[in-house]
């Protein structure tokens, strides 16, 4: 698959894509927080688009901001050998035996699920 079709395939698993200005904005804080959000792996964000602009997906925000068990989650997915491309796309597959996605599941307080799977993926 093609750098471009691995990229379209995954703008259509995860939908809705926000810059990290437009991150900065809705938690209310300058865009240097959201870079440090990054790098202490509480966030993910992606290179997207012909601008190759780093975005982050929508779907990791609820009305009260960031999800609190994304942190976690991204870390242990880490320490599985996912990288940040596999982490998102992993969290935005459909999973029959949820059934849904991992995200929504981890949007509907399922953090202790999503995990136990995301720590199985190791072995």
């Amino acid at each position: 698959m093609t750098q471009e079709a691995e990229t379209s395939d995954l703008d259509h698993l995860v939908g809705e894509w926000l810059t990290l200005p437009e991150v900065a904005e809705r938690l209310g804080v300058v865009v240097t927080k959201v870079h440090n959000m990054i790098r202490d792996r509480r966030l993910i964000a992606l290179r997207r688009g012909e601008n190759n602009v780093r975005s982050v997906p929508a779907q990791f925000f609820d009305d009260r901001g960031l999800l609190g068990s994304l942190k976690g989650t991204i870390i242990v997915l880490s320490d599985s050998g996912f990288d940040d491309e596999g982490i998102v796309r992993w969290l935005f597959t459909e999973d029959e035996s949820l059934p849904g996605r991992p995200i929504d599941a981890l949007r509907a307080g399922q953090k202790a699920e999503i995990r136990r799977r995301a720590q199985a993926l190791a072995w």
